[in-house]
C-alpha cells in the first residue's frame, strides 16, 4: 500500500481525533482568557483597598514617629532648616514623579491588557468556526466516499488545510497566552515598586536600590545637624553635613523582621542593633507598635551614625590643642595618650556632645609594667579627683584633659614627696 493510500485510509479517524482535542483546547483557553479580564489574578478590589488602608496607617505612624523623634528642631538656625526643608521637598517631589510615572504606566499596560484579551477571544471564535466547518467538511467527505476518488482527495486537501489552519490558530494563542503571563509579572512589579515607595516614604534619607528575594539594599542619607550653643566645640561639622551608607539587610522570608545586615562603608559599631531587631517582637512590641523590625532598625542606624560621627569630630577637635585622642566606637570610649606613658580611658555617656553631660574619667593605665603595681594607689587617687570635678567642667574634652594632667602632676608631687 502506497504512502498516499495509507493517509486516505487513516484521514477520516484521524481528522476526528484532532478536532476533537483542538475544541477541548479551545474550550480551555476560553475559559483561561475569561477568567483572566473577568477576575484580578491574585487580589479583589477589597484585598488592594485593605491593603492601601494598611499602607497609609504605617505611613502615617512613620510620620508622626518622625516629628515627636526629631520635635527639638529649636537648636536648627534659619538656614539650615530651610535647607534641610528644601531637600525633603526635593526628595518628595521626585517621589510623586516616579510615582505619576508608575501610574502612566500601570494604565497603558492596563490598556493593552484589554486590548489583547479582545483580540484572543475574536481569535477564538474564528477558530471554532474553523473547527465547526473541519467537522462538517470530515462528514460530508465520509458520505461523499462514493461518488468518486477525486472528490475524496479534493475534501482531503480541504481537511489537511484546515488543520494547518488550526495549528497556527493555536500557536497565535500560545503567544497572547505568553503575552499575558508577561503582563501580569510587570503588573506584579509595579506593586512591588509602589511597596518599595511606601518604605522610602516611610524612612527618611532612605531609597530602596534594590530587592533580590529576600535581601533588600538600601541608600541611607543621614544629616548632621549644626551646633552653636553647646560645652564641645566641632569644628568640622559644618564640613560634613550629609553621611552616605549602603546597607544589605537580609530578611526573614514572608515578614520585615531582619535576619543579617552589612552596612558598606563599615566604618561604625551596630552589631548591637542588629541583635536588638532581631528580637524586636519580644523586647518592644508594646512600646512600637505601630513600627516594623526594618523602621526602628534603620532609625537607631541613623542615630548612631549621627552620635559616632559628632563623637569623632568631637574628639578630633580636641586633639588639635596638645592631646592625642582617639575614639573607639564599640565601646563608646575615648583614648587619651598622656605624657609619662599613662593612657586615660575617658567613658562617654550618652547623648554627649549632642547634649551637655559630664565626661567620667573611667581609668587610668601606665605602659610600664614594672611600675604598674608601684603606681596602683596614686593613678586611684587621681581618678577619684578627676571624677570629684564639678560637672561643669568634665563636660568639654580639652578641659576635662587639662584638669585630668594638672591632677596628675599634683598627685605625682605628693607621690614623689612621699616616697622621699
Amino acid at each position: 500500500m502506497t504512502t498516499r493510500d495509507q493517509m486516505e485510509t487513516a484521514s477520516p479517524a484521524a481528522g476526528d481525533l484532532d478536532v476533537d482535542a483542538i475544541r477541548s483546547r479551545v474550550r480551555e483557553l476560553k475559559q483561561v482568557c475569561w477568567d483572566c479580564t473577568e477576575h484580578a489574578p491574585e487580589t479583589s478590589p477589597a484585598d488592594v483597598e485593605d491593603l492601601l488602608n494598611r499602607c497609609v496607617l504605617e505611613i502615617e505612624s512613620g510620620v508622626k514617629q518622625i516629628v515627636s523623634e526629631y520635635s527639638d528642631v529649636s537648636g536648627f538656625g534659619q538656614e539650615d532648616l530651610d535647607a534641610f526643608l528644601g531637600q525633603l521637598k526635593k526628595e518628595l517631589d521626585a517621589v510623586q514623579a516616579e510615582n505619576n510615572k508608575i501610574s502612566d504606566e500601570v494604565e497603558l499596560i492596563t490598556r493593552s491588557i484589554m486590548a489583547d484579551s479582545s483580540a484572543l477571544e475574536g481569535d477564538l471564535e474564528g477558530l471554532e468556526y474553523s473547527l465547526d466547518l473541519i467537522g462538517s467538511q470530515g462528514l460530508m467527505k465520509e458520505n461523499a466516499g462514493k461518488v468518486g476518488m477525486d472528490y475524496q482527495s479534493s475534501l482531503m486537501n480541504t481537511d489537511v488545510c484546515h488543520k494547518f489552519e488550526a495549528l497556527d490558530l493555536e500557536s497565535q494563542i500560545e503567544e497572547k497566552k505568553m503575552l499575558l503571563k508577561s503582563l501580569e509579572y510587570i503588573d506584579c512589579q509595579l506593586r512591588k515598586d509602589d511597596t518599595v515607595e511606601q518604605i522610602e516614604d516611610a524612612l527618611t534619607g532612605l531609597k530602596v536600590i534594590e530587592i533580590d528575594g529576600s535581601c533588600i539594599r538600601l541608600s541611607l542619607n543621614t544629616y548632621l545637624p549644626k551646633y552653636k550653643s553647646y560645652q564641645q566645640k566641632i569644628e568640622e561639622a559644618v564640613e560634613t553635613v550629609e553621611l552616605n551608607h549602603e546597607l544589605l539587610i537580609e530578611l526573614v522570608d514572608g515578614c520585615l523582621e531582619i535576619k543579617n545586615v552589612e552596612i558598606f562603608p563599615n566604618d561604625v559599631h551596630i552589631d548591637d542593633i542588629v541583635d536588638a531587631a532581631k528580637d524586636f517582637r519580644q523586647s518592644f512590641s508594646e512600646l512600637t507598635i505601630h513600627q516594623t523590625p526594618l523602621e526602628w532598625f534603620v532609625r537607631k542606624v541613623q542615630e548612631r551614625l549621627i552620635m559616632s560621627t559628632l563623637r569623632r569630630l568631637a574628639v578630633k577637635t580636641a586633639a588639635r590643642s596638645r592631646h592625642f585622642l582617639e575614639y573607639v566606637d564599640r565601646d563608646e570610649t575615648i583614648i587619651a595618650h598622656m605624657a609619662g606613658g599613662i593612657d586615660a580611658l575617658i567613658k562617654v555617656p550618652q547623648g554627649w556632645p549632642m547634649l551637655n553631660i559630664a565626661l567620667k574619667l573611667k581609668s587610668l593605665q601606665s605602659s610600664d609594667h614594672h611600675a604598674r603595681n608601684i603606681y596602683s594607689s596614686y593613678l586611684r587617687k587621681v581618678e577619684e579627683a578627676a571624677n570629684s570635678l564639678d560637672p561643669q567642667q568634665r563636660m568639654n574634652l580639652s578641659s576635662f584633659m587639662d584638669d585630668i594632667e594638672k591632677i596628675l602632676k599634683e598627685k605625682d608631687f605628693e607621690f614623689q614627696s612621699s616616697k622621699s
